[in-house]
């Protein structure tokens, strides 16, 4: 019987653009990604760079690009959160029936961006139990440690527990630790389905 549900964010709630960025980055000359790169991604993305910094990096790259620039396409992947999402969330919360957790990988200017644009955010946070954020528990997904952590913080059992990402990385790692797990495909698939397409599992 499931007692807690864990939720990522991105292409659960708020529609993503995963090419977007990179699209973007591309307009202002930064193209392919490189792998130092990917590891200055990962290092703000766990709060172990500042965001100054984080653009400094990119800025180098880009010296004749200006900082409003480099931001707009870092949150380019960023799209909208349909209303319906939030009402399932609130009415799941209203119910009291399961501990609610979101668990994103999510860095300072995405969520900088969500708060300025997205008018019923802390509407939204307020739904959850605990809203555990990548940049400031200095964990990500798909490492093993991030469950764990969330695992032992709140005492909960991995059989008790769904974990719903659309990222199959992610979700695989989870199920290692015995969690149960819904990969979402957010092309077909919505959260607001999620007792109907688990319903073994409820």
């Amino acid at each position: 019987m499931i007692k807690t549900i864990i939720f990522d964010f991105g292409d659960v709630f708020i529609n993503l653009d995963k090419t977007a960025t990179k699209t973007e980055l591309s307009k202002l000359g930064l193209f392919p990604l490189t792998k130092e790169l990917e590891s200055i991604n990962n290092l703000y993305e766990i709060g172990k760079i500042t965001t100054v910094e984080f653009i400094n990096h990119y800025q180098k790259l880009l010296p004749d690009a200006f900082e409003k620039q480099i931001i707009d396409a870092w949150n380019a992947i960023l799209k909208d959160f349909p209303k319906h999402r939030l009402e399932f969330i609130q009415k799941l919360a209203t119910e009291k029936e399961y501990k609610l957790i979101l668990l994103s990988n999510t860095n300072e200017l995405h969520i900088d961006w969500i708060k300025e644009n997205i008018s019923f955010y802390y509407d939204f946070k307020s739904c959850f139990d605990t809203f555990y954020l990548s940049h400031e528990i200095n964990l990500r997904k798909p490492n093993l440690d991030i469950f764990q952590f969330v695992l032992d913080n709140h005492r909960i059992k991995p059989s008790e527990t769904i974990f719903i990402d659309d990222t199959l990385v992610n979700t695989n790692a989870a199920k290692q630790l015995g969690i149960h797990i819904w990969n979402n495909n957010p092309k077909t698939d919505d959260i607001t389905k999620l007792f109907a397409i688990k319903s073994d599992l409820f």
